[in-house]
């Protein structure tokens, strides 16, 4: 679905492979690829190409919308990983003209993650484990059934803080007015 919605959303605004490229910092041949449905793209990948093109990252990975009820199996969710953290897409809800996403969380031991910055609020809840969440220099250690909200615009960092990987939920907020605030494209 990924490289079927960059496509699109890169047709839809006129772009060129080389300019969404020189915007997100992917290389012109990785995009080429990805949107041929090829490559495995990380999590800063996806991130970078949904600022480039001023969407909320579910407009990358949504399929159609749902209908009134919805039942997601994990088994069916497209995995996008990076060194430290594995995110499944769980859902896009777009209430009062802002879009949420949300997303099941797993950060692995041993490892960071490390965010320049994007749009939007970020809601972290730990279901397991211990995580330590924030600005790089001082994060918040967080354990099981603690919750922040910080804003996903400043650098911050995802990082275990023992040995087992740290379970959450993880809600991206775009509030109405940011700018990738739209509802979906339709499919």
């Amino acid at each position: 679905m990924l490289g079927v919605n960059v496509r699109a959303l890169r047709g839809e605004r006129g772009l060129s492979l080389s300019e969404v490229a020189r915007r997100s910092g992917v290389a012109k041949s990785a995009l080429s690829q990805l949107e041929s449905g090829l490559g495995n793209p990380t999590i800063q990948t996806v991130f970078s190409l949904a600022n480039a093109l001023q969407v909320p990252v579910s407009d990358l990975l949504a399929e159609p919308a749902p209908p009134d009820v919805l039942l997601v199996r994990s088994a069916g969710l497209e995995v996008l990983r990076s060194r430290a953290v594995d995110l499944r897409m769980l859902r896009r809800i777009e209430p009062r003209g802002g879009v949420l996403e949300l997303y099941d969380q797993r950060v692995r031991p041993g490892a960071r993650q490390h965010s320049n910055g994007h749009p939007g609020l970020e809601h972290v809840v730990v279901t397991q484990g211990v995580l330590r969440v924030g600005p790089p220099s001082d994060p918040y250690e967080l354990g099981p059934g603690d919750y922040v909200c910080l804003p996903g615009s400043q650098p911050h960092i995802y990082e275990t803080a023992g040995p087992e990987p740290v379970l959450s939920v993880l809600l991206i907020e775009y509030p109405a007015g940011t700018g990738i605030d739209r509802p979906a494209r339709p499919h």
